[in-house]
């Protein structure tokens, strides 16, 4: 607030009083070099609420509200202010953050897994084969197979935590990058 905006809050009595050089006035610029900052965060006060515009220390705020910190590693969020809250990056984390709704509207689905390891990793190619066949050729029932591109090995561990966290509980799972295979 500029000093002239100030000085209308106040009662009619102070308000006559109020000339250039006085006591009142000085007090009034004061207060409006301590009102500056607040002043400037309320004019882009919609950017701290938008995960791909809010400054990275409000990130961590943001995931939480939307429950992606359960797929931050514990360092991330011991450091949170030294690095990365997310192994692919902070840039993912912020696609998390804004896809959380269709990924809560999607989840326990095949789609919904292929979406969230995707935007997770920043990869295409994530193949989720539902009841693949056993040994015997038979479907294995209740079971997933997660086919990830050979790049995305890099990240591993985020993509078990995603497929152990958003798969239903009574699905088995294994992963298998490329040739490589691997139970969850």
């Amino acid at each position: 607030m500029h000093q002239a905006e100030i000085a209308r809050l106040l009662p009619e009595v102070f308000q006559r009083t109020v000339e250039p050089g006085s006591a009142l006035s000085a007090w009034l610029d004061v207060m409006e070099v301590l009102h500056a900052p607040s002043e400037a965060v309320l004019g882009r006060l919609e950017t701290y609420f938008d995960p791909r515009q809010a400054p990275d220390p409000l990130l961590l705020m943001l995931a939480d509200w939307v429950d992606m910190t359960r797929f931050l590693g514990p360092s991330a969020l011991a450091h949170a202010e030294a690095q990365d809250l997310i192994s692919t990056g902070n840039g993912r984390l912020r696609e998390l953050i804004a896809s959380a709704v269709k990924l809560s509207q999607l989840r326990g689905t095949g789609l919904g897994l292929q979406h969230f390891l995707e935007t997770a990793t920043g990869l295409k190619g994530f193949v989720i084969d539902e009841n693949p066949p056993a040994e015997d050729g038979e479907p294995r029932l209740f079971h997933i197979a997660v086919h990830a591109p050979v790049r995305a090995r890099a990240y591993e561990s985020l993509i078990r935590r995603i497929v152990e966290q958003e798969k239903p509980a009574y699905v088995t799972c294994a992963v298998f990058f490329g040739t490589a295979d691997k139970e969850v």
